[in-house]
């Protein structure tokens, strides 16, 4: 098993032109974009949620997983060639990678967000460059009473990816839960802790609710991927 992994959040937004389409025609663009996503979990993590109703500008999140960057790259361009890809844009992509954390004992894992819990809360943040210039063990200081914030928060799990010299941000953050009203409680709290002075942003922030691929995709017009096996046997 690999020792660190890369990761991939792809954020996708419908044309509403889309779900003015034949309903075998949307279903036979979902069924393309599902068998990609079929093909690649055979060998790899990846998850999906939706965002609807949670997020005004983008509607399903497909979360990819590869100790490979080269396979994300062949994933996205089999769904680029997908009906349903035709007929959306990704105006939210973030990569990143999983290593160990200067600040705790735990080593690199191989895969995040890896519980059953129905949300995941993501969102990309940078730090101020004033946080770099701190020592070592200020720094470590400092990220201890965060870290003891988190912990007292068992219910809620956190995945923190890194993107130095990848893309845009320095960290994609997520935190997977079952309760919105607790996890705001955590952000909350985490307000008033040392370390947040040292963040320069975190936004956008995304609600995602965890399902599988197909049910992400039915959410996008009501209508089930499957109908276009029926439609296929008439």
């Amino acid at each position: 098993m690999a020792e660190r992994t890369f990761v991939k959040f792809t954020f996708f937004k419908m044309d509403p032109a889309w779900r003015r389409r034949d309903p075998a025609e949307r279903a036979a663009d979902k069924q393309e974009f599902l068998a990609a996503c079929d093909d690649f979990s055979e060998d790899h993590s990846l998850r999906a949620y939706s965002t609807i109703g949670t997020r005004g500008d983008t509607d399903f999140l497909v979360l990819s997983q590869s100790p490979v960057l080269d396979d994300l790259h062949t994933l996205h361009v089999v769904l680029g060639q997908s009906g349903l890809a035709k007929w959306a844009d990704n105006p939210y992509s973030y990569l990143s990678t999983t290593r160990t954390s200067p600040y705790s004992e735990e080593i690199a894992r191989p895969e995040i967000c890896v519980s059953e819990r129905k949300y995941l809360f993501l969102y990309p943040m940078v730090k101020k460059r004033s946080w770099y210039a701190l020592d070592g063990e200020e720094r470590r200081r400092i990220m201890q009473g965060h870290i003891d914030i988190g912990r007292s928060y068992p219910d809620v799990s956190i995945n923190t990816t890194y993107s130095y010299g990848l893309d845009d941000q320095e960290f994609v953050v997520g935190f997977e839960g079952d309760d919105p009203f607790q996890f705001l409680d955590l952000v909350q709290e985490l307000r008033y802790t040392e370390s947040s002075a040292y963040t320069e942003s975190e936004t956008p922030i995304f609600t995602c609710v965890s399902m599988s691929t197909a049910r992400a995709l039915d959410a996008l017009d009501g209508t089930a991927v499957s109908s276009v096996s029926a439609a296929g046997s008439t």
